[in-house]
């Protein structure tokens, strides 16, 4: 926008422009939909009787339906990724004159679900095949059928991010819904993995120990040690627990600096820097738990530490794995965001769909990759027939342009 002053000067002379001020200012314009007309003109030929010739329809994720795949991809981005429930949606359309209910939207979702699942499967299989991974679960509140109450379900997070020491696999993070929190879901989930798995300290976990393979190491997280030495801490004086929270964060400050080290240089830098302070961190826990009650907070703190010491010690031979288990838990929390929103999932086939779209949506974050323009073009390529057998070449990271 230009705003021109008078060209003509008082005196009757012609102004001359000798530079300009320049200023920005933010405006926006609202979404808007569209209808997009496709005309297919039929042919024929008058010389003979070699029937009609039309082009065929072009193919869509909801056949014969009125949402492009760029509309679908806006719904799965809204809900779960901007965390806006169903019905505020249909709210929000319906101020630009859209009559969508929410019956409609959800149906929309469950096909784009059914229809993304073998790139979901794809997903889980590439991590997998991953022999260093993080495992975090978190309450799913499902509407039980035939009841007016729901629930507790659990969503399941397997996660890579080998990006601390320049590994080569992308970050990328899928969930699993399943009705309970039984170590039988993580054995399931993790069926066709071997190598180390960083969780906390749920006891579910131990059932993978005790596969015929023993395939599994479980690595434990330095970040729930230090979690429960800070809370004895906010009862009252804890000098027992301050000294033990001064050596947890020694450690940290060491990691810190290597970020973004090869594997076998942290190895190295952890064997020089942090296992003496660990070593010693050993010797002083066992001397504190002799001090203090057992049934204390801080003896209760302590017990928890000793349980779970030899997994907290596996990152001082093995480079690939993390201080603590907070790369699965920040992909969690827009999950929490979503529940917190829209209070639960209306049945069980629901929170799968949740899954497996979260975890597409998760996965083009982590990749740097807008959720939005990947949704649309995946679902396209789907609707117009793109094969099985190339189903990875729609994995987050070989199909979307970074932002």
């Amino acid at each position: 926008m230009v705003i021109e002053p008078e060209h003509s000067c008082a005196c009757g002379a012609e102004r001359h422009v000798i530079g300009e001020d320049v200023s920005e200012r933010l405006d926006i314009i609202p979404a808007q939909f569209r209808v997009i007309v496709t005309r297919r003109p039929k042919y024929a030929c008058r010389s003979c009787e070699g029937g009609i010739a039309q082009v065929s329809a072009p193919a869509h994720i909801i056949a014969g339906g009125m949402p492009t795949e760029a509309t679908l991809a806006h719904v799965l981005v809204s809900k779960y990724a901007d965390h806006l429930p169903l019905y505020r949606q249909a709210q929000i359309y319906s101020r630009q004159g859209i009559d969508l209910d929410r019956s409609t939207l959800a149906a929309w979702v469950g096909k784009s679900a059914f229809e993304l699942t073998p790139v979901y499967e794809a997903l889980m299989g590439d991590l997998k095949r991953s022999t260093k991974l993080f495992m975090d679960e978190t309450p799913a509140p499902v509407l039980a059928p035939g009841r007016k109450r729901t629930k507790t379900g659990y969503f399941w997070a397997l996660a890579r991010d080998d990006r601390p020491w320049g590994g080569d696999d992308p970050p990328s993070v899928a969930f699993t819904y399943a009705p309970g929190r039984s170590g039988q879901h993580a054995d399931d989930i993790l069926k066709g993995f071997s190598g180390t798995l960083q969780v906390d300290g749920y006891a579910g976990y131990n059932r993978l120990l005790k596969r015929p393979a023993q395939d599994v190491t479980l690595a434990y997280c330095w970040a729930h040690a230090r979690r429960k030495l800070h809370d004895v801490t906010q009862s009252g004086a804890a000098p027992i627990a301050q000294e033990g929270l001064g050596q947890i964060q020694a450690l940290y400050r060491i990691e810190k600096d290597l970020r973004g080290q090869s594997a076998d240089q942290r190895c190295a830098v952890r064997q020089e820097r942090s296992k003496p302070i660990v070593e010693a961190f050993g010797t002083w826990l066992a001397q504190s738990r002799a001090r203090v009650s057992a049934k204390s907070p801080t003896g209760e703190a302590l017990k928890y530490i000793a349980k779970y010491w030899d997994g907290l010690c596996l990152f001082l031979g093995d480079g690939r794995i993390e201080l603590d288990n907070n790369p699965v838990e920040r992909t969690i929390r827009p999950i929490a965001l979503s529940r917190k929103n829209a209070l639960f999932a209306g049945h069980d086939a629901g929170a799968q769909n949740w899954a497996v779209i979260a975890s597409l949506i998760e996965t083009c974050k982590l990749n740097g990759i807008a959720p939005h323009d990947y949704l649309s073009g995946v679902l396209t390529a789907i609707a117009a027939g793109h094969k099985q057998t190339d189903i990875n070449d729609l994995l987050p990271w070989n199909y979307a342009k970074p932002v």
